[in-house]
């Protein structure tokens, strides 16, 4: 199974990579006004547009570019002028520890709360998370971002409202905590209200099974019930929802980290949306979309190990 999903890879990526080419190079603009200065001669800039390779068809440019790709070279930053696959090894950390935390804490958080939704149907707790859950399902990120910055780094000045560390201040880690408090706290809200909802429905259906009344009648608590063995059948779901959801997962990570200025890949990348560096667009473009992958086959991993009944079946 693990090695027909791994040759799955290649031809999903190649289409994706040949998607996104035709897209960026399709899109308005032109990355070479960036190097043109008001008395710079045609010949000149000819000359620049040919040093970047933008003077050949785009059948060309895409083979050279998956030449290069296929030996390990995601190209030269147009705009900054430094190997691409350098500032992607530079930024893919702070992108991995923010989607990270903010996963596992959505995910420590979600489980008791959804219990405890489920277990209280009706009643005012499972009322008060399910407005909670219903307010970061419609609230955007970006918004609620925004609200953070204003009320704990401008309002309260509790933690800062930018960046990833204190300028001046180096291997410092509890400045990262600080810095990456409000950034995690967004995107968990953002992740947290989907699962509580989604373990909530599932509590419910799981406690109206014959084997909770079964163990009600044997004398166990219900409390003993509710987290010893419908917590274990609520968590297989909660695999499923996370494979499912990786997708708005990075790309909530990505719009926090435009909005905290969190040095990650999304921030590289509406820096190279802005500026049409094309080398730098398409790196982030397969990068995300491997990682999109990566989080799925993951999450078929991880449900086959819990459930035993699936490896049997296979």
């Amino acid at each position: 199974m693990l090695t027909r999903r791994l040759l799955q890879l290649l031809p999903m990526l190649f289409f994706i990579s040949l998607v996104a080419f035709l897209l960026v190079k399709l899109a308005p603009g032109d990355p070479v006004q960036a190097y043109i200065t008001p008395r710079m001669a045609p010949e000149d800039i000819e000359r620049i547009r040919q040093s970047l390779g933008l003077d050949k068809p785009l059948v060309t440019q895409y083979f050279l570019w998956l030449k290069n790709l296929f030996q390990g070279d995601l190209g030269y930053s147009l705009i900054y002028h430094r190997p691409v696959l350098e500032m992607i090894v530079e930024r893919m950390p702070a992108t991995l520890g923010l989607m990270g935390a903010s996963l596992l804490l959505a995910i420590v958080l979600a489980v008791p709360l959804g219990l405890l939704a489920g277990a209280f149907k009706h009643r005012w707790l499972d009322h008060v998370l399910n407005l909670f859950a219903y307010i970061g399902i419609s609230v955007p990120i970006f918004w609620f971002g925004i609200l953070l910055i204003t009320v704990f780094a401008v309002q309260l000045n509790w933690l800062p409202s930018m960046g990833m560390r204190t300028i001046g201040v180096e291997d410092n880690w509890l400045d990262v905590v600080r810095h990456g408090v409000l950034p995690c706290i967004a995107l968990t809200f953002y992740n947290l209200s989907t699962y509580v909802r989604y373990v909530r429905s599932n509590t419910i259906s799981q406690l109206s099974a014959d084997y909770v009344q079964t163990q009600l009648a044997y004398g166990a608590t219900y409390r003993t019930i509710l987290f010893r063995h419908v917590m274990k059948n609520v968590l297989l779901p909660v695999i499923t929802l996370f494979g499912l959801s990786f997708g708005e997962m990075v790309v909530g990570a990505y719009v926090t980290e435009s909005v905290f200025s969190w040095p990650g890949m999304g921030l590289l990348g509406i820096q190279a949306i802005s500026s049409l560096d094309y080398p730098l667009i398409m790196a982030i473009i397969l990068l995300s979309s491997l990682m999109l992958i990566v989080g799925n086959l993951l999450a078929d991993l991880l449900y086959r190990f819990a459930d035993p009944r699936i490896r049997t079946q296979r």
